[in-house]
């Protein structure tokens, strides 16, 4: 059995898991891990789990190297004060260059050995000499990574109208799908500023309880339809998955809020 434990990378937010090496961690502390890109830090975001696989979608797990120390923590304040820079400097050689991207973010990797730029484009940029030019200027390996607006907002972060903290920045791994159609069986208002992030996209929320929206949606009689109820027959003008109700207009101005339990004993 290996132990593993989920961190959050530095501002891109990724969520990833870790083999713990036989150390113990608390939520929330910082920790230097092994990454493609060399040593990274992040925040431990999930107790320890014990798995027989190693390995994750195929690909094999790296390890936590140690929790953060004075030095580390120097260290990432160093890099962090840099980014207003590495911002400056790179989006001045992209007007020079005149590429159709918007910087997002920028960050020096945990022992400076290289420089990731984010930004985001509606189309494929060739920014090969922007590389070479900022290569030139920082003298470490340069990376430009293009991501799409979810990503935008779990790097900037930021709070939903809910108040709470962005779900792709607190614990999202993945970005699914997500379509009008899960608004409209669970009666959201179709209304733009309602059910869109920050990021402009719908918000990834409205999957959370579709599928428990849809089963119910399925004990419920359609809005436009005649049905027979306790209270008489009458037409269905609205629906509340979450309620297990419908609401009838039984005619003359006798409007009667239904359950499905009181459908139960029609058909009984």
């Amino acid at each position: 059995m290996i132990e593993i434990i989920q961190i959050q990378l530095r501002t891109s937010g990724e969520l990833r898991y870790f083999i713990s090496a036989g150390m113990k961690f608390d939520v929330g502390e910082r920790v230097i891990v092994e990454s493609d890109r060399g040593l990274e830090y992040g925040t431990v975001v999930s107790p320890a789990e014990k798995v027989t696989d190693v390995a994750t979608r195929g690909k094999p797990l790296r390890k936590i190297i140690r929790k953060t120390n004075p030095w580390d923590e120097k260290q990432i304040a160093k890099n962090k004060a840099k980014t207003k820079d590495l911002m400056n400097v790179c989006q001045k050689k992209i007007a020079e260059h005149k590429l159709p991207m918007k910087l997002v973010d920028a960050e020096y990797s945990f022992d400076r050995s290289k420089i990731i730029f984010y930004f985001t484009s509606d189309n494929r940029v060739d920014f090969r000499n922007l590389v070479k030019n900022l290569a030139s200027i920082f003298r470490v390996r340069i990376e430009l990574r293009q991501i799409g607006v979810r990503d935008e907002a779990r790097l900037l972060g930021g709070f939903g109208s809910c108040g709470r903290e962005l779900c792709c920045m607190a614990f999202l791994k993945n970005f699914d799908p997500v379509t009008i159609k899960m608004a409209k069986v669970q009666n959201l208002p179709f209304n733009p500023s309602k059910i869109s992030g920050l990021c402009g996209r719908l918000m990834c929320c409205l999957g959370y309880e579709y599928k428990n929206y849809k089963e119910i949606s399925k004990t419920l009689p359609k809005v436009g339809r005649e049905v027979k109820t306790p209270h008489g027959k009458g037409k269905v003008t609205a629906v509340n998955p979450l309620k297990k109700s419908f609401t009838i207009d039984l005619g003359e101005g006798k409007i009667k809020e239904v359950s499905v339990e009181e459908m139960k004993e029609v058909k009984g």
